[in-house]
């Protein structure tokens, strides 16, 4: 039973999921603070307010918060923007330059005569069965 548990943990992919929730939380924390400590300050100098918390909708005595909701939005958008050209975009550019895609030779070319698809190494077209120079 124990042995059973210890392959379990010991497994790949749950040791580098472990690993993925770790890492993932500490950027969240580094992209929370970009967006809070640097992003959202600049734009309230443009727009004049810090929020729109002051934002409310009164409906027959009820509250409707909804400049709540815009900073949430506001935040989200901020965060994905500033994960996709912070990180997204230069790693995938350093992916591409170090690992660039390797193109593979076609394996099969046209028929001059029927145009079927046939291996590059054929002499003979296997569907009308002339020859290939």
């Amino acid at each position: 039973m124990l042995k059973g548990f210890r392959d379990f943990i010991l497994r790949g992919n749950v040791v580098d999921l472990a690993v993925a929730v770790v890492v993932g939380t500490a950027f969240t924390a580094i992209v929370n603070s970009l967006v809070k400590d640097l992003i959202t300050p600049f734009i309230s100098v443009i727009v004049g307010k810090p929020d729109f918390s002051y934002l409310v909708l009164n409906i027959h005595g009820g509250k409707i918060p909804y400049g709540n909701f815009l900073n949430q939005l506001i935040s989200f958008l901020l965060i994905a923007t500033a994960v996709y050209f912070l990180f997204v975009l230069p790693i995938n550019k350093l992916m591409a330059r170090f690992f660039p895609a390797k193109v593979e030779p076609p394996k099969t070319k046209a028929c001059p005569e029927c145009l079927s698809d046939i291996p590059i190494e054929a002499r003979r077209c296997s569907h009308c069965a002339q020859p290939i120079a």
